[in-house]
């Protein structure tokens, strides 16, 4: 049976509900809101899926989230995230905007409202004006308070939308950038005046998809996508026949391509329309997640700092398992058109998050979580990028970090002046627990113990109480 149904990745059947958490340590009394974390959470039988081809991307989402007030953790819920028939429960990111509480995913599908104690709204309102659904990863401007987000589906050929929403949650802008193929784009990244574009080489896998459908559309399916994959949008009719009568896919249609070319995109956050993109060739290799970017105007140069896969999806398919990651820093030289890489350190790595109160602007710190052979490990690591240097924090053998979110103490506090917080299972107990640790030292802080496992997961948020 595939990794991604066992051990830390295996499901949990039911939906729970536990008041009133008991804490070791101190809870800092600042911190009044939300910890919200989604994943993957198949309610199917594991060995029907395993046998399927299960892919880890594709389980259906569940939100856990613990409720702190008053140096208290008054609820742990979780739930699966219900959509109507036909949609994809999301299960890669949760995020409040506009005061709403958003589940997302990519590639078309569209995110859905949570209520504050994580049930199922439906569907949010703006998903329906934007033609490319949305993305799992949008960053919030901190000075406008908009968010933008750079959306793909294999539907749209070979076009990618970039898209702000207002602090109401309203579509302020919206604009359609077109790229070599029809790459998977899970992160994109924000500077002051620009939004960078991933365009890399994993791209959408027309026979993994064609030999999915029923057997008398195959043929069909393949020519029709051959002539409109990379180059136009999909017709809503070859999209219905290619899934009708299909379940959740078990299959993620997207892989490594070693003749797509590798590049990165600026685009002005103001452009009227995307031939304004600016491109820049890197060396091959995939990115999931952005720590951060910004502009240096005293160089003419953008820096964006991720996590750098030399490829994805070229030999294992259930899962981002081919080889370590590292945090690495790339520099687009804007005058001479030329982008250079460096990379921090050596330590295999992922799910980078910084201070979003410095989003598209100069930071220092970052923050990651270890990796060994394509699963957590139990290293939390801190990076400073003015001097190079990386600390490392072992929680201990058997207990995996999922990724950390950054929360000042204040307002105005100093980047590093604030906890990481996220979930941590223990293998031995079969239990989770939200560890919160000291931004600047990576000492425990306090440990919110929780009544069952959280396994393990993608992204979320600190959603603090309004």
């Amino acid at each position: 049976m595939t990794r991604y149904l066992q051990d830390e990745f295996a499901p949990v059947t039911e939906e729970v509900t536990a008041l009133d958490l008991t804490v070791t340590g101190t809870l800092p009394s600042h911190l009044d809101g939300r910890y919200l974390r989604i994943g993957p959470n198949p309610s199917q039988d594991p060995a029907t899926l395993a046998a399927e081809g299960y892919h880890w991307f594709l389980g259906e989402g569940m939100v856990h989230g613990v409720r702190l007030e008053d140096g208290q953790a008054r609820w742990y819920r979780n739930r699966w995230v219900r959509p109507r028939e036909g949609d994809f429960a999301p299960n890669t990111n949760v995020v409040q905007h506009a005061g709403r509480t958003m589940a997302l995913v990519e590639a078309g599908s569209p995110p859905y409202e949570l209520t504050d104690e994580l049930d199922t709204v439906g569907r949010c309102g703006f998903a329906g004006d934007l033609r490319a659904g949305y993305t799992a990863h949008p960053h919030e401007d901190p000075e406008t308070g908009e968010l933008h987000a750079i959306s793909y589906s294999w539907t749209r050929g070979n076009r990618v939308d970039y898209s702000v929403l207002d602090t109401t949650g309203a579509i302020r802008h919206q604009v359609e950038i077109e790229v070599h193929g029809s790459p998977m784009m899970h992160d994109c990244a924000l500077t002051e005046h620009h939004v960078v574009v991933y365009d890399l080489p994993v791209t959408f896998d027309i026979d993994m998809v064609a030999g999915k459908v029923p057997r008398p559309l195959r043929l069909p399916a393949r020519l029709a996508l051959n002539r409109v994959v990379g180059r136009n949008p999909v017709s809503d009719r070859v999209v219905e026949a290619m899934t009708r009568g299909r379940d959740v896919p078990t299959q993620l249609p997207y892989s490594w391509d070693d003749d797509y070319p590798a590049r990165i995109g600026l685009l002005p956050r103001d452009a009227a329309d995307g031939s304004a993109v600016r491109w820049f060739d890197i060396d091959p290799c995939y990115v999931f997640h952005t720590l951060n970017a910004f502009e240096v105007p005293e160089t003419g140069e953008v820096v964006i700092d991720a996590v750098r896969h030399d490829r994805m999806f070229a030999t294992r398919f259930d899962g981002p398992d081919e080889g370590p990651a590292s945090l690495v820093r790339f520099t687009l030289d804007l005058a001479s058109g030329k982008a250079r890489e460096h990379r921090f350190d050596e330590h295999s790595q992922e799910f980078p998050r910084h201070d979003e109160r410095l989003t598209g602007r100069r930071h220092r710190y970052g923050y990651t979580v270890g990796f060994t052979d394509g699963r957590l490990g139990d290293a939390v690591l801190k990076h400073d990028t003015v001097t190079g240097t990386t600390r490392e924090r072992r929680l201990g053998a058997g207990r995996l970090a999922g990724e950390m979110t950054f929360v000042p103490s204040s307002a105005d506090a100093p980047e590093d002046d604030g906890v990481l917080m996220g979930y941590v299972h223990d293998l031995a107990r079969g239990l989770s627990d939200l560890v919160v640790l000291d931004a600047g030292t990576l000492e425990d802080v306090a440990t919110v113990h929780l009544p069952g496992r959280v396994p393990a997961g993608f992204h979320g948020s600190w959603a603090p109480t309004a």
